[in-house]
């Protein structure tokens, strides 16, 4: 499972000119399931993410977490980066999961976040989403499931 990070002061999903999630202050995170992802990396990928000390404190270190700076967090399901861009030109998407398997494992990663006590807004899994944002800092990290410890 893969995720992009992005800081960010408030962001939100429109799907169909009508906005389906919003956030201030905390993270958007793009995620990717891919084959062979279980329920165990959407849980060691959510308890990362949701500890994860990124904010700014008062001596201008990142050294603050969601819950301490009580942040929310807006994920959008995102296959395209499960994307080989490897051979050629046209991007490969074999690795993404099918839609049957990553939908719920994107709803229980989102569940997860929501049992660390992170307030959870989502996309609409699988529609054509506009997303903006206003990334803080800027800061954007990638994670990615299989290296970390499960």
């Amino acid at each position: 499972m893969k995720a992009i990070l992005q800081r960010v002061s408030k962001a939100q999903v429109e799907v169909e000119n009508n906005i389906a999630g919003k956030i201030e202050n905390g993270f958007l995170v793009l995620l990717g399931v891919e084959n062979g992802d279980t329920q165990k990396d959407a849980e060691v990928l959510a308890d990362k993410i949701s500890g994860l000390r990124i904010f700014t404190d008062e001596n201008d270190k990142m050294n603050l977490s969601l819950s301490d700076v009580s942040g929310s967090v807006l994920v959008i399901s995102n296959f395209t980066l499960c994307a080989d861009c490897s051979h050629g030109r046209r991007p490969n998407f074999m690795t993404a999961a099918r839609p049957d398997t990553a939908e719920p494992l994107y709803e229980y990663f989102c569940q997860k976040i929501l049992n660390n006590n992170i307030p959870v807004q989502k996309g609409v899994f699988g529609a054509d989403m506009q997303v903006s944002l206003i990334n803080d800092g800027p800061v954007t990290i990638e994670i990615n499931s299989k290296d970390l410890k499960k």
